[in-house]
């Protein structure tokens, strides 16, 4: 019986780590921001905004189907592919590490931060002599934080860095499954969720924007033909194993970050409370389900903040890289110089004390306009014959290339009109 359970704990394992690259793209994905943003959506808007979260992932996984079959067919990775194959190619490589970058470590700020509140407030729970002024134990929880994380980091090892957002993506995805199981919402506002429609309130406008920011990021695209190099899959015997890694990877940022609203909405949106963070979800959660439950959505905030740091400290360097030489290195001088860059701003929410929320949501809103430029540089990559082959898109690749293209286009102009409404507070 017991060598049976290891044979079962062994293949699960395996089964996990076949979809390895996936997993970093959900570490990009669901962060404590998109934690934050779905919850808040479905405290405000109850189960409204799940076709956004439904379109997002499965505009996902055609850009994920994209990426990664470029890369397993070509050999190349996205920048070195946008340097090499258009004619201004290297300054257009260059904006586009740039802005990712900028973007991703101002994200890492937020994330610590809002990382190390939910660990002090969880201690709280069981801990209540804590209480009083947080500010230096915050603090020293996000040093500890950020110290593990570049201690980690210094391994180097593409298969190191696998095995542990294994770990902490399947901690984050039971733990908000479960959470969501305890509030369930009602079967019928589930399905009345997919019917396309945006609440005619102050705030729609962000939330949907910031729903696809933070499900559709760029660096989950740009980043996925290194981290196929990583991973050794590269020629067309991988094409099939790339595929069912992206499918994969999309049905569980759905699963989860759906998970996240409907949680939100059993337990907050009835009773007309609308959070502005997830530590409101937690505390009133506690007199529905008790200590244990609000435990148990704290390790799954605290996985999704862990599971993000850990790869956005890694997005300099991968892309400067790329940029470089079109290569995966995550053992040279330079990549534990800009970790260890990275994990010090990723202290400065921490540091200065303030609340990350709003910034965050904002930056999150941000990064979708990237997203039109990205989507037209992999169609033309992955319909380029002389790289593809009879491997190049197909028409429902390509269909799914276009529709995606409009869909980006139409939410820059609701997050145009949502940073607008943002700024006039």
């Amino acid at each position: 019986m017991e060598n049976e359970k290891h044979s079962l704990f062994k293949r699960i394992w395996l089964v996990l780590l076949s979809i390895g690259p996936g997993l970093f793209c959900i570490g990009y994905t669901i962060g404590t921001g998109s934690v934050t943003a779905m919850a808040k959506a479905g405290s405000q808007f109850g189960m409204q905004l799940l076709w956004v979260l439904a379109l997002s992932c499965l505009f996902s996984w055609v850009l994920m189907e994209s990426y990664g079959r470029f890369a397993v067919v070509s050999g190349q990775t996205a920048i070195h592919g946008f340097k090499a194959q258009y004619k201004y190619g290297k300054v257009f490589a260059g904006l586009v590490v740039v802005g990712v970058i900028v973007g991703q470590w101002c994200c890492l700020s937020g994330l610590v931060g809002l990382s190390s509140t939910a660990l002090y407030e969880g201690l709280l729970l069981f801990i209540p002599g804590l209480s009083g002024n947080s500010y230096w134990v915050v603090l020293c929880i996000a040093v500890i934080v950020i110290m593990l994380m570049y201690a980690l980091l210094w391994v180097g090892k593409y298969s190191f860095f696998e095995k542990i957002l294994v770990v902490f993506v399947t901690l984050m995805g039971l733990t908000f499954v479960v959470s969501m199981f305890i509030v369930l919402p009602s079967p019928y506002e589930i399905v009345t969720g997919f019917i396309p429609k945006i609440p005619k309130v102050k705030g729609a406008n962000l939330m949907v924007a910031a729903f696809v920011g933070t499900t559709m990021a760029a660096p989950t695209f740009v980043v996925r033909p290194l981290l196929m190099k990583g991973k050794g899959w590269i020629g067309r015997e991988h094409v099939r194993k790339q595929s069912r890694d992206a499918f994969f990877s999309a049905l569980l940022m759905f699963i989860i970050s759906g998970s996240i609203m409907a949680a939100a909405t059993g337990a907050l949106f009835h009773e007309g409370k609308v959070i502005t963070k997830v530590l409101d979800m937690v505390s009133t959660l506690q007199p529905v389900a008790g200590k244990f439950a609000v435990a148990l959505f704290l390790v799954g905030t605290v996985s999704a903040g862990l599971s993000s740091i850990f790869p956005i400290a890694m997005v300099a360097p991968l892309l400067i890289s790329d940029f470089r030489a079109g290569e995966l290195d995550t053992r040279s001088k330079l990549f534990r110089i800009l970790t260890g860059v990275a994990c010090l701003i990723g202290l400065t929410v921490p540091i200065l004390g303030t609340n990350p929320i709003a910034a965050q949501i904002a930056t999150q809103v941000s990064q979708v306009f990237v997203l039109p430029l990205v989507i037209v540089s992999i169609t033309l990559l992955v319909n380029h014959k002389g790289l593809m082959g009879d491997r190049k898109a197909g028409i429902l690749l390509n269909v799914g290339l276009v529709a995606s293209f409009i869909f980006s286009c139409m939410i820059s102009y609701r997050a145009v009109l949502a940073l607008i409404d943002f700024f006039k507070k």
